[in-house]
């Protein structure tokens, strides 16, 4: 039986909005869909932190009607984890689109450099390449005047994993910018350890960049209807 809902988790200096037709696609397969603007991240709440960010999402996994599908992207690929770490029963399968998850006692997500507290987006270069080949011009002026800065006590946040009950979570790993083979060859050179411990992974590839749910939205709805 389908879960109940797929719970749909942008990443860095994204919100929900970036889920638009990817939501649109999966409500006409039948499958609802609920995008999340996540604290700090499309909300105001410049002061928000990694707890806030885990509270948010487990509370809309708590207020469906079953058990839900979490979907993360990129760093957010960490938060759909933990999410399966705070409520295994709850959470049917996580999804992983461009990222991994980090371990337990890690910085979420320090990335780049911080200006006034929070993390602005860094502009192409650490993303040229594979990353953003199929972003055009315009959709790059586009994400950069919507990109929010991540608030300093999320991206700084401590990564905390404590039930082993989400390593019999169902994993799909779709594959954007890399492919099914290196993921299995970073999971076999002991460089995802969250993902060598999981029971059940499976992976997808989609031909896009970084950001599939931007430039190939209705080949990601189609991956993740079936899920």
């Amino acid at each position: 039986m389908a879960a109940e809902q797929i719970v749909l988790l942008g990443g860095l200096w994204l919100d929900g909005s970036v889920w638009k037709t990817v939501e649109c696609e999966l409500e006409k397969a039948g499958r609802h869909a609920v995008p999340v603007t996540l604290p700090g991240q499309g909300d105001g709440n410049s002061s928000a932190t990694l707890a806030d960010q885990l509270a948010a999402v487990v509370a809309v996994v708590d207020s469906g009607p079953g058990r839900s599908v979490v979907v993360g992207h990129s760093a957010a690929c960490t938060l759909a984890w933990m999410a399966a770490d705070a409520r295994p029963e709850r959470v049917a399968t996580v999804v992983l689109i461009g990222g991994f998850p980090c371990t337990d006692g890690r910085p979420y997500a320090d990335f780049f450099e911080f200006s006034d507290d929070a993390m602005p987006f860094p502009g192409w270069e650490p993303f040229n390449g594979a990353d953003g080949a199929d972003l055009d011009e315009q959709a790059r002026q586009d994400f950069v005047a919507a990109a929010i800065p991540v608030p300093e006590g999320v991206a700084k946040g401590v990564v905390r994993l404590t039930d082993e009950r989400r390593f019999n979570v169902p994993v799909v790993v779709v594959c954007p910018e890399f492919t099914p083979a290196a993921v299995q060859e970073s999971i076999a050179a002991g460089d995802v350890p969250e993902l060598a411990r999981a029971k059940h992974v499976d992976m997808i590839d989609i031909d896009s960049g970084h950001w599939p749910m931007m430039t190939r939205p209705t080949e990601l709805a189609r991956i993740l209807a079936t899920i």
